[in-house]
Order: structure tokens, then C-alpha cells, then sequence
């Protein structure tokens, strides 16, 4: 095969790229970008802009799923986070980044780890999606495979629109402890659609899409510097081609079911709008943000962010660290939609993301996946 290269004699391993290796082609058309529309629908659900919050105690609280929702997204709370455990939230996260300033990232990940190892609560949980849903927005929550069970019957009660079984990497069967979580029986007992995920190739989304999920996520949520998944385990995903792959899978699936579309969501090194522009440009049709969100002064982490997997007790796969000091931080709606200052693409990122499909002459975001590309060098 073309994209197989040698690492050694009798070893091969598959190229593949980033998205920093690739480039966007401009057509022969260009429109204006009030003739764009980012409109994309999920199940029942539709959103106005394709974005998704990281399920991350750093970026979504109650209040900031409201505001993000309000803007036309989806903040995904983290249901086995800090959330579901503690009921003075806002004042552990300043203790957590308190601890970070002054003694480093391996103190917070100690700290992380003890507040996480406080039981969960349903009560306090449904009391978050309460919370959610009385401002009329579509309500989301993450559960990782391991938990999926036990959790979901108290959400479906509490009434989530959407839910999020995720994890580094996942499958359409995990194997624990206890009985295996079979997704495809799993989903098919359940009142409301699901998101799984994370993926990295063809066959592994593939599988997932034929359990019935009505999305799949790409990645793992790797942000440079924040996720150490590479370095604990050695697993990393090279975006462009995985949301490629995943893409892909989407088309046979759609050819297998006679017109069943799952919805593809990129969930890594979207760090700009120009990643956004390529992440969907590759084949997604929404990206889950972690960093650029930072920014905001809605998110509880106070321009401090960590993954969700940062949290785990023996094997943390993420640092905490700083990505805007107070005086940095701006408005939700100034992340999203302007003025920007900045020349590099953190703010404004709907703008930005208009831009790019009006310069190339694509009025929505499906014909935008058609876009041509160049790998660069």
C-alpha cells in the first residue's frame, strides 16, 4: 500500500497526518460569509454552530453549558466528575488551581485524584442537569464504559437529552470486572440517542456506528501540553487521518443501513479556527473544544485546564496547567464570534470558521467536507 512505509525489516507502519500537515484548497468560487450556514442537527437536537465542549470539570459547569448552549453549541458535563461529588465545586477548582501555581502540576494531579475519589452522587448530578434543562438548552453528560450501567438509568430520570459514553480509547464492547458492556444492547434499551467514542481508525468506528450510536467522536480530547496519553501509554492519534477514517466508515455505514448517517466529531488539536476549518474540512461534522474554550470567563477552571482523563487514579493522562491569565480572559461569546486581537486564530472562532468555507465557495457544512486538501512538504 501507498500510505505503508518500512520501520524496520520486517516491519511496517501506516503514514499519516496531523492537521497541521495539511492545507485547505481554495475553488474557483468564493461567497460571502453571511451566506454560511453552520447549522448542523444531531438525533432530534439541532445546533447552530458546530461546537462541543470537552466533558471537563476545567470548562463545563451548569452555567456554562447554558451559556454555550445559549450561543448555539453543547457543553457536555462530565458525569463522573467533580459535578456529581461535591456540592461546593466552584471552591475545589480554586483549591485544585491554587495548588497547581504554587506546587506544580504533580501536586494538582494529587489533589485532582483525592476530590475524585469522593463518592459519586446521584443527587447532585441530577441537580446539574436540572439546572441545565430549566434554561431550556439541550442537555448532554459524559459517563465513561466502565460506569455507562450504573449511571445511566439516574440521568435518563433526570431527564438528559444526550448522552456521552467516552473514554481514551473505546470499543463497541468493553471488557471488565463485571458483565461486559455490550454498546449496540446498551443503546438499543435506551429512550435517548448516544455519542461514543473516543476512535482512531476505520474498523473501530465502524463497529461503533453499527451499534447504534448517532455519533462518534474522533481522538481523545490531545491538546499539546494538557494530554499525556502519547506519553503514558504510546497511543496517539493523528487527527486528519483518523477523522478521514471515521468519514469513511460513516459512508459505508450509510451504504449498509440504505441511508443511516452518523454524525463524525473531531475531539483533538483544535486549537485554532484554522483546525476547525480542517478538522471539518477532513470529514467531521463537529468538533468538541477543550483549550480555546479556556479563554472564556464563563468556565469554572478560571483560564486553568486539564482533561477528564487527568483524573484517573492510578494512571492520569493529563497536567494541569494555566492557558489565560486573568486579564486574558474574554467573553464566551467574544471566543466564538469576535472582535478578535489575535492574529493566530484563538478568538473568533465561528468567524474564522465562516471565513474559511466562504473563501472556498461552500455554503454548509456537509459540502465543506468536499473541499479539496494538500498535504504540505
Amino acid at each position: 500500500m501507498r500510505d505503508m512505509v518500512e520501520i524496520g525489516m520486517g516491519r511496517t507502519a501506516r503514514r499519516t497526518y496531523e492537521l497541521d500537515d495539511i492545507d485547505i484548497v481554495p475553488s474557483r468560487r468564493t461567497r460571502s460569509s453571511k451566506q454560511v450556514s453552520l447549522a448542523w442537527q444531531l438525533d432530534a437536537y439541532r445546533f447552530e454552530i458546530p461546537f462541543l465542549a470537552h466533558p471537563t470539570d476545567a470548562l463545563v459547569s451548569p452555567k456554562f453549558a447554558i451559556e454555550l448552549g445559549k450561543a448555539g453549541g453543547l457543553g457536555v458535563i462530565n458525569g463522573e466528575g467533580l459535578w456529581a461529588r461535591h456540592a461546593d465545586v466552584d471552591a475545589k477548582i480554586q483549591q485544585l488551581t491554587e495548588v497547581a501555581e504554587k506546587e506544580g502540576t504533580e501536586a494538582a494531579i494529587v489533589l485532582l485524584q483525592e476530590l475524585h475519589a469522593a463518592p459519586m452522587k446521584a443527587d447532585l448530578l441530577a441537580a446539574a442537569v436540572a439546572e441545565v434543562r430549566a434554561a431550556g438548552v439541550t442537555t448532554a453528560v459524559r459517563v465513561s464504559p466502565q460506569n455507562a450501567r450504573a449511571l445511566t438509568p439516574s440521568l435518563v430520570q433526570a431527564g438528559i437529552d444526550l448522552l456521552v459514553v467516552h473514554g481514551t480509547i473505546i470499543s463497541a464492547e468493553h471488557v471488565g470486572d463485571g458483565e461486559p458492556l455490550n454498546l449496540k444492547t446498551f443503546i438499543a434499551e435506551l429512550d435517548v440517542p448516544v455519542v461514543a467514542g473516543g476512535v482512531s481508525d476505520h474498523r473501530t468506528a465502524l463497529h461503533l456506528m453499527r451499534t447504534g450510536a448517532a455519533g462518534v467522536i474522533v481522538g481523545y480530547g490531545s491538546m499539546q501540553g494538557a494530554t499525556t496519553t502519547n506519553e503514558v501509554l504510546g497511543i496517539g492519534v493523528p487527527m486528519a487521518t483518523a477523522i478521514a477514517d471515521a468519514a469513511a466508515a460513516r459512508r459505508d455505514y450509510l451504504d449498509e443501513t440504505g441511508g443511516r448517517y452518523v454524525h463524525v466529531i473531531a475531539d483533538g488539536e483544535t486549537l485554532t479556527s484554522g483546525h476547525v476549518a480542517k478538522a471539518i474540512a477532513c470529514g467531521a461534522d463537529a468538533v468538541m473544544l477543550g483549550v480555546p474554550l479556556a479563554m472564556a470567563r464563563e468556565t469554572p477552571g478560571n483560564g486553568w485546564y486539564w482533561p477528564s482523563a487527568a483524573a484517573h487514579p492510578s494512571v492520569p493522562r493529563g497536567a494541569v496547567l494555566p492557558y489565560a491569565v486573568e486579564e486574558e480572559r474574554v467573553p464566551l461569546d467574544q471566543v466564538l464570534n469576535g472582535p478578535s486581537n489575535d492574529p493566530f486564530g484563538s478568538l473568533n472562532l465561528v468567524g474564522g470558521l465562516r471565513r474559511s468555507m466562504a473563501k472556498t465557495g461552500y455554503s454548509d457544512l456537509k459540502e465543506f467536507q468536499k473541499v479539496g486538501l494538500n498535504v504540505r512538504g
